[in-house]
């Protein structure tokens, strides 16, 4: 017995050794030397400030700045506490917020007429979700462009620099992340 209980307790220390230290330490090397942008976060800086991840959105609700998608995350975009509303589509709760969100977007959007993108009144399954389509940014943009003083055209401009593909080239939806739009916003047209 004593014997099978020795080796039981040396397996033990071995695989903790190897899986609690050894691989995850190889593991977080490598990633910091082929990939150290992704494995720290994938941080923004801006003049050596980090102002945000491109991988979380954030609560944009100035008129000069593009609206992500909204967030059933925490309190809005809150990192700890990720999680859609899981409501169904028959939910009053998930229909009074849809509701909402359309008030929202036509009062702040006056002269945009046509169908409201369903990603900017409906919340992704992450509720962090840093991404809108091209559509949700288009949407958008006379507000954009009016609250800056900018043409229109400009605007739309930029939108389509910063459209992202898919990935691979089959993989996901075009995407434009919120963040790196508005920052380039303000490098382009001045921070207000």
């Amino acid at each position: 017995m004593w014997k099978q209980l020795s080796i039981s307790v040396r397996l033990v220390i071995v695989m903790t050794v190897l899986t609690g230290f050894l691989y995850p330490g190889i593991v977080t090397v490598l990633c910091q030397w082929l990939f150290p942008t992704t494995a720290n976060g994938s941080l923004i800086r801006v003049n050596g400030r980090v102002v945000g991840s491109s991988l979380i959105g954030q609560n944009f609700t100035k008129p000069e700045y593009f609206h992500p998608r909204p967030s059933a995350a925490g309190g809005g975009y809150d990192a700890s506490n990720s999680g859609g509303s899981n409501y169904g589509p028959t939910n009053q709760k998930l229909i009074d917020r849809v509701k909402n969100s359309i008030a929202e977007f036509r009062k702040a959007n006056p002269d945009y007429k046509g169908p409201i993108p369903a990603d900017l009144v409906t919340a992704s399954a992450s509720g962090l979700d840093p991404d809108i389509s091209p559509a949700s940014a288009e949407a958008q943009a006379p507000r954009v462009a009016q609250a800056r003083g900018v043409p229109l055209g400009e605007i739309n401009q930029l939108i389509r620099a910063h459209i992202k593909g898919r990935a691979a080239g089959f993989l996901g939806v075009p995407r434009v992340n919120v963040l790196e739009l508005n920052l380039e916003l303000d490098r382009q047209f001045g921070h207000r």
